[in-house]
């Protein structure tokens, strides 16, 4: 997903910046690595700016260089780490109409 479409209050983790040249380094510089961890904090009205936690600091990218960063919603890394704990959990389920010893 890129960081533009993330909806506000969505925690992230960069997957990669796919800007090049000047603004892709300058983000780099500002915290928006691979694996690094932010927060959408507040997006602009009619396409403004959005407001980045990232690093420990806040800051404020347009959304043009927002579109340029691929990043991971926590909700999707969270799932995709359940998803095999789930499948355990369901398989230690009895069977429905199964008898108990008692």
């Amino acid at each position: 997903m890129l960081l533009s479409d993330a909806p506000k209050g969505a925690s992230f983790s960069v997957v990669k910046v796919t800007l090049s040249k000047e603004v892709g380094k300058r983000l780099a510089d500002m915290g928006f690595t691979e694996g690094a961890e932010g927060a959408v904090v507040r997006k602009g009205l009619l396409h403004g700016p959005l407001q980045i936690r990232i690093r420990g600091y806040d800051i404020l990218i347009r959304r043009s260089e927002a579109a340029g960063i691929e990043v991971a919603l926590e909700a999707d890394r969270e799932a995709e780490a359940n998803a095999g704990r789930r499948q355990d959990f369901h398989d230690k389920i009895p069977a429905a109409g199964g008898r108990h010893a008692g």
